[in-house]
């Protein structure tokens, strides 16, 4: 079967990543030909946006100097290039894709299915995978014969965030779906309140492959990480700052941070390229303990059985993580600021018992492998 995986964009998100190159691989060992559909970045400005561009750069230029960063339409292919060096090699070498500008590219009879998944696919806040609301429900197949499935797709948050008319769309589509699965147990009751159709809980993919398959892409000469402690933070600040710190005093250990600050605008292009993916998977190997306040990087630590904390991000969503942990009994994992680190940090500082989450993940990817087989048949 010809199938097309609809997942949010690649691009400098090791997470999403990973997780799009799993749910491939497990796929294509199910006998599928399988494509992520992947929307090619494009540098489109209105002439209002171009001319405010030209003038707040002129005006930056006086007050600033020369040396001024002026964002113009160069600027950002420059800094896209920069900041997807290596992990758009990684996605080149890796992932089988489609990519397209728009969905309009996509011809009925080119597949035979749709996989719709993981990652926060269908949270409203964030970009859709293309322009259109619904396009994340399949909207631009409505007619077609074939089958609908999505897989571990996530709200990321236990909130509604779609309005009125974009919910009635949304529905609509969720309700020719073949199968619906979601990644947090929340996302069962939105499905079933907001879109009228009833789904089940399943797995993250990057959980369906072990740590073995992710070390195999680790290159030969990945140097070895500089550190003992990994630190992959999103939103680095004082209180992530502050728990490694601790944490390095407590266990004796030498952190180091995975990941450059892609979005800090202060920062020249060099500094905002994103190391690369083998890199990151890398620093789990190597690591001794890890602090995140990453979603995925929760998953990694697990499957390559480190002990962990993880800082939960309200804004990036909290439900992610809570559902997660609670699959594993790993809830005490999960802290919410530096003082609340305090509070938990002799449980915190403990190894991790491995054997019972591992027994845990064994059941969780059966019933993932079940629910695709005949979500395929």
């Amino acid at each position: 079967m010809k199938i097309g995986i609809l997942t949010l964009p690649l691009h400098t998100n090791y997470g999403g990543i990973l997780q799009a190159y799993a749910l491939q691989q497990v796929l294509q060992g199910m006998g599928h030909e399988a494509m992520v559909l992947d929307e090619e970045k494009q540098f489109h400005f209105s002439l209002k946006r171009r001319i405010e561009m030209y003038v707040k750069g002129k005006v930056k230029r006086l007050l600033q100097g020369k040396n001024a960063i002026i964002y113009s339409p160069e600027y950002y292919k420059q800094l896209w290039a920069a900041r997807t060096r290596y992990t758009g090699q990684f996605v080149s070498e890796h992932i089988v894709r489609r990519v397209v500008k728009d969905v309009s590219e996509i011809s009925e009879g080119e597949f035979d299915a749709f996989v719709v998944g993981s990652d926060q696919i269908w949270r409203a806040r964030y970009a859709q995978p293309f322009p259109g609301v619904g396009n994340a429900f399949l909207l631009f197949s409505k007619g077609w014969d074939i089958k609908r499935i999505s897989y571990a797709a996530s709200f990321g948050t236990d909130n509604w965030e779609y309005n009125k008319s974009d919910t009635v769309k949304c529905s609509m589509m969720a309700q020719a779906f073949d199968a619906i699965s979601v990644r947090e147990a929340s996302g069962i009751m939105l499905c079933r309140e907001y879109l009228g159709v009833d789904a089940q809980q399943n797995i993250d993919p990057t959980l369906l492959l072990d740590a073995d398959d992710y070390v195999k892409l680790v290159k030969r000469n990945t140097p070895q990480s500089p550190g003992t402690l990994m630190c992959y933070a999103l939103d680095q600040g004082k209180e992530v700052e502050d728990i490694v710190s601790c944490i390095a005093k407590e266990k004796m250990l030498t952190p180091f941070y995975a990941n450059s600050q892609t979005e800090n605008h202060r920062l020249t292009l060099e500094e905002r390229v994103q190391p690369p993916v083998e890199q990151w998977l890398q620093g789990f190997r190597d690591a001794e303990f890890v602090v995140t306040d990453s979603f995925h990087a929760c998953i990694f630590s697990i499957l390559y059985r480190k002990p962990f904390v993880v800082i939960g991000n309200k804004c990036r969503g909290m439900t992610r993580f809570e559902s997660l942990l609670q699959i594993f009994g790993l809830e005490g994992r999960l802290v919410s600021s530096y003082e609340d680190y305090k509070q938990k940090v002799e449980e915190l500082l403990q190894p991790i018992d491995y054997e019972p989450v591992y027994r845990i993940l064994a059941e969780k990817r059966g019933e993932a492998i079940k629910f695709l087989e005949e979500a395929l048949s």
